[in-house]
């Protein structure tokens, strides 16, 4: 078994072919390097050093572990190099899930942000229901999820993100638009196009249904919101989906909305991580820039307030260049 400290010993020495030399750059005594290139001698049996009065000399055997001890070292020092980098966040990645929805009007701002101010890190963005991410980080597929808390469990820890507001989209001219209150039982009746099982919303209806004591009449479920809205748009049926998703057509007057009588629905979304795994430093950058969006006293926003504040940073961080990851977010 090749003994490291002897090698380097060695290395060292015939780097410098000088034992007073190598002794300093290792920063022992020269007695403590003269053992360690005896003890790799006697260990294989071979001589690699020769003495013609104070000058030494490598043998063929030490020119040869010399050539490798080379590779060698140098390769310790790429690895070292690589990992200062990526405890300085120069180097790594960063392995976030989110749902579609966010994926879609939340994410490319944020991931913005993030990539002006750490330009080195690589990251990669999976998406999918609220479920499938958080099924994600047990898998250790991803380390951090922008998801809807879609199932309890105690090994994930859940810090509140933002709330989004859910609406009803109908077709435009549908009897139930308009400016009256409706009655939960007058939607109930309704054609429902479902978001997919898994998903936060899907979750937060089947709710809305179980305790207002009805069973929704699903027509069909999807994870594809743009599905979902041109089905309404044509007459298919009704559904709720977060607002920022339809707030488009809904200025276009290409579907139209109805209030629920009481408060409207909400979607409480949430930053989701493992609760007693460490974060890498690519995901701890992360998690400490939303802890800049997340204020403790403060009810949580919704997307449209969010991509504003992350959008004012952006212009900050512009100015001031990147800035070091701080520590993490409250634990949840």
């Amino acid at each position: 078994m090749l003994n490291l400290n002897q090698l380097r010993a060695f290395y060292h020495t015939a780097r410098r072919l000088n034992v007073t030399r190598a002794a300093r750059d290792l920063c022992i005594t020269q007695p403590a390097v003269t053992a360690q290139i005896k003890a790799f001698e006697a260990g294989t049996e071979l001589k690699f050093f020769r003495k013609r009065g104070r000058r030494m000399h490598l043998t063929s055997e030490g020119r040869t572990v010399y050539e490798y001890a080379v590779q060698l070292f140098e390769i310790e020092q790429k690895i070292e190099n690589a990992i200062e980098e990526m405890r300085a966040l120069k180097r790594g990645v960063l392995r976030v899930g989110t749902t579609k929805t966010y994926a879609r009007y939340f994410m490319p701002s944020l991931i913005s942000s993030f990539h002006q101010s750490y330009p080195h890190i690589k990251i990669t963005l999976d998406e999918g229901s609220s479920l499938d991410m958080i099924h994600s980080l047990l898998e250790f597929e991803n380390e951090v999820a922008v998801v809807a808390q879609a199932s309890e469990d105690p090994r994930i820890a859940f810090v509140p993100f933002s709330r989004e507001e859910l609406v009803v989209i109908l077709p435009p001219g549908h009897r139930l638009a308009g400016g009256r209150a409706v009655a939960f039982r007058e939607l109930a009746g309704e054609p429902f196009i479902m978001k997919e099982t898994g998903s936060g919303t899907r979750k937060v209806v089947n709710d809305l249904f179980r305790r207002h004591g009805f069973s929704p009449n699903v027509l069909m479920e999807t994870g594809n919101n743009e599905f979902i809205k041109q089905l309404v748009s044509r007459g298919e049926g009704v559904s709720i989906l977060v607002r920022a998703c339809v707030a488009l057509e809904l200025d276009r007057g290409q579907l139209a909305t109805a209030s629920l009588s009481g408060n409207p629905p909400l979607l409480d979304v949430s930053l989701a991580r493992l609760r007693d795994q460490p974060l890498s430093p690519p995901a701890r950058a992360f998690d400490d820039m939303l802890a800049q969006l997340y204020t403790r006293d403060a009810p949580p926003r919704d997307i449209g307030s969010l991509m504003a504040r992350i959008l004012a940073g952006q212009s900050v961080n512009q100015a001031q260049g990147p800035t070091p990851a701080r520590g993490g977010r409250p634990k949840g």
